[in-house]
């Protein structure tokens, strides 16, 4: 076996076809799907947050690495979903592979109303005063109503989000509460999915999150002995690189609420249209809104609505003043709460000292059509950033000649988009050595 594999540099569509065809040849396995909602204790509160597990039926058909454990990833889905948003790529590492998988929703996406999980209607009922919006579900039982929160239509940030609507969550309420103290129960949720369910005697695991995912599993690499590395595609790195990356940063409070409608899916279309197609691609402005009109109508089910910006962007203000808030409903003195205002922006990048471990080897893939994760963001800010980090972690960057962020897309010769031929790439890495040289 050779312990100094490495990943090429670009994959050609040609290729990623024929990696595809390998991997979708390969004979299915028996699995199962196991839904588990944990309720778990953070800062005070009690939160249900949701997991779907995948795993082969025959315990001999689990994939063993080179280190002797099982296989196991575990898998965050991007700002817009839950679960569900990632099943494709986890019934083919679990059913072709033979991997055992945890993909987690994030606290409050999971409509836990309904055993189907879709959330009814769309993000906005209403006009005018009578307005309402969806809310998170961070609880069986509790909701969050009208009177919890003010309706903002905000406009900072239009050249790249369009006008947003914002639930700005008034103090004293639970909602006010619950955009303090989720970043806390992110992290204490996801160390206790793989301590329960991907055991360090048993287990390695490698971590994969999907766009605004990303930052929460590079986040966990550090607090879960047995993570291995990062297998990623439209990863988003470190909270603090990706602020880097994108070249801004995030101005809004802890307590907005983003509620998300068809603007969230145009500024995706825009840049894959004018990647794909050119400036001709403009010319037919009507028909790509009638596009994303009809994509919107196919995904309202799915929670659309964000908390995660201030950790995604790395906002020292939010998180602080969040840290802060849940500080004083918790009754901390100043030691305390400077510990967990620590502790916050910690989320936001790596980690350090002699008692820390390091952070693991990483692949990540960016696809030709993607709107932000380009080869020159990578170039200029996320490959430097890395390096920097003491001591850098082994990562790898390959630029694939086709897809956009949306990588499940189904294209012509690519009936699961780019979800198969990656998984092709990761598990190779995995035997191949890796994450062990």
């Amino acid at each position: 076996m050779n312990a100094h594999w490495e990943p090429p540099r670009n994959l050609s569509r040609e290729e990623l076809v024929t990696m595809s065809d390998a991997m979708l040849g390969r004979p299915d396995l028996a699995i199962e799907e196991t839904e588990t909602i944990e309720r778990i204790e953070s800062l005070g509160l009690e939160w249900d947050v949701g997991a779907m597990v995948y795993a082969p039926r025959d315990l001999a058909d689990y994939a063993t690495g080179r280190d002797g454990r099982h296989i196991a990833m575990f898998v965050l889905h991007g700002g817009s979903g839950d679960y569900r948003s990632m099943e494709r790529l986890c019934r083919l590492l679990s059913g072709k592979l033979g991997c055992k998988v945890v993909s987690m929703t994030y606290p409050g996406r999971l409509y836990l109303n309904d055993p189907s999980r879709d959330w009814p209607g769309d993000t906005i009922a209403g006009d005018g005063p009578d307005r309402k919006v969806r809310t998170p579900i961070w609880l069986r039982g509790e909701e969050i109503t009208s009177d919890q929160y003010e309706l903002i239509e905000d406009t900072a940030l239009r050249a790249r989000y369009g006008t947003r609507l914002l639930a700005r969550a008034r103090p004293g309420t639970k909602f006010y509460d619950r955009m303090a103290s989720w970043p806390a129960a992110f992290e204490d949720a996801m160390k206790h999915f793989c301590r329960e369910l991907l055991p360090q005697d048993l287990y390695s695991i490698y971590v994969h999150g999907h766009s605004t995912g990303g930052p929460f599993v590079h986040m966990l690499t550090q607090r879960v002995d047995n993570i291995v590395g990062v297998v990623g595609i439209e990863n988003s790195p470190f909270a603090n690189i990706y602020r880097a990356m994108i070249g801004y940063e995030w101005p809004g409070p802890f307590n907005e609420l983003s509620i998300r409608t068809w603007r969230d899916l145009a500024r995706y279309k825009g840049a894959e249209v004018r990647s794909l197609e050119g400036e001709d691609g403009l010319m037919r402005l009507p028909w790509v809104m009638e596009e994303v009109f009809e994509a919107w109508d196919e995904v309202k089910d799915r929670p659309q609505f964000k908390a995660e910006y201030p950790m995604h962007y790395a906002s020292k203000p939010g998180l602080t003043a969040a840290a802060r808030a849940s500080a004083k409903r918790l009754g901390l003195d100043d030691a305390d709460t400077q510990s967990l205002v620590a502790r916050y922006l910690g989320f936001c990048h790596e980690l350090s000292g002699p008692d820390v471990r390091p952070v693991p080897p990483i692949l990540l893939s960016i696809c030709k059509h993607s709107r932000d994760h380009t080869a020159t963001a990578y170039a200029n800010s996320v490959i430097p950033m890395f390096a920097r980090i003491d001591p850098a972690p082994k990562v790898r960057v390959v630029q694939l000649g086709t897809g956009t962020h949306h990588y499940e897309k189904a294209e012509d010769s690519l009936p699961m988009g780019l979800v198969a031929p990656v998984a092709e790439l990761w598990f190779e890495a995995i035997m191949k050595g890796y994450y062990n040289g």
